[in-house]
Formats: C-alpha cells, sequence, structure tokens
C-alpha cells in the first residue's frame, strides 16, 4: 500500500469559535455537513456515507480549539492516519480560520482538496458564513 502524505488546508469562516466548535466536534454537528450521519459511542465515532462506513476515535480535543480523529481498523486498533480540525482565531483581527489536516494518496491530493472544499461549503451555509 502507497504511503499516504499528510497535507493542509486553512479556510476562513465567518463564525464564533464557539459555535464552530460545535459542528466539529459533536456527531449531531457533524452529521449536518462532514458525513450523512455520524454515531458515537464514548470516544469511537462512526461516520457514514452512502454505503460506506469508517470508524475513528475522538485521540484528542480541545474545547473551543480542536478536534483530532484518528482512524481506526476493523479491530478497532489505531492506524497511522487521522484528520484534524483546528479552529485559529487571529490575535489581531479576530477573523476565524478552520485548518484541516488531512491525508491522502499523492496522486489524490488534489481530489481530496476539492472534496475538502465542498464540505466546507457545506459547513458555510449551515452557520450563514457564506
Amino acid at each position: 500500500m502507497d504511503q499516504k502524505v499528510r497535507y493542509e488546508i486553512e479556510f476562513p469562516i465567518n463564525s464564533s469559535p464557539q459555535l464552530l466548535y460545535q459542528y466539529i466536534s459533536t456527531p449531531s454537528g457533524l452529521s449536518e455537513w462532514f458525513a450523512d450521519n455520524v454515531n458515537s459511542r464514548g470516544e469511537f465515532f462512526t461516520f457514514i456515507w452512502n454505503d460506506s462506513e469508517e470508524k475513528a476515535r475522538l485521540a484528542s480535543k480541545k474545547t473551543g480549539e480542536k478536534v483530532k480523529f484518528k482512524w481506526v481498523d476493523e479491530n478497532s486498533k489505531d492506524t497511522e492516519y487521522y484528520f484534524e480540525l483546528h479552529i485559529l482565531v487571529d490575535e489581531l483581527t479576530k477573523d476565524v480560520s478552520l485548518m484541516v489536516v488531512d491525508f491522502a494518496d499523492k496522486d489524490e491530493v488534489d481530489e481530496a482538496t476539492l472534496l475538502w472544499e465542498n464540505q466546507i461549503s457545506d459547513l458555510k451555509h449551515l452557520i450563514g458564513s457564506v
């Protein structure tokens, strides 16, 4: 299997960090823009898109700032891959942006970036940040 590469994308979002955090850290918030449905049991989250299902463990979170989900295998063991959603606030302007850290195969980074752009666009519409 090819090694995936890490990439980061930053999206400006017109929202309060507190509101944004609700949409990136809770199953109900994530199911409104990230996946068709999101269920959680303890630290494990199940993300459902159409007919596919992926499991991740909430590896870390800092209230109001960031969440990190580590993808797990069928035995619920951590893989080396994760995605992180980090809320950034500019100290001077107070502008808010969302930093996405994710992994993709080297030849699929553009496609994965496009997917994130679409999902973040949905998130922006949801919170009225367009």
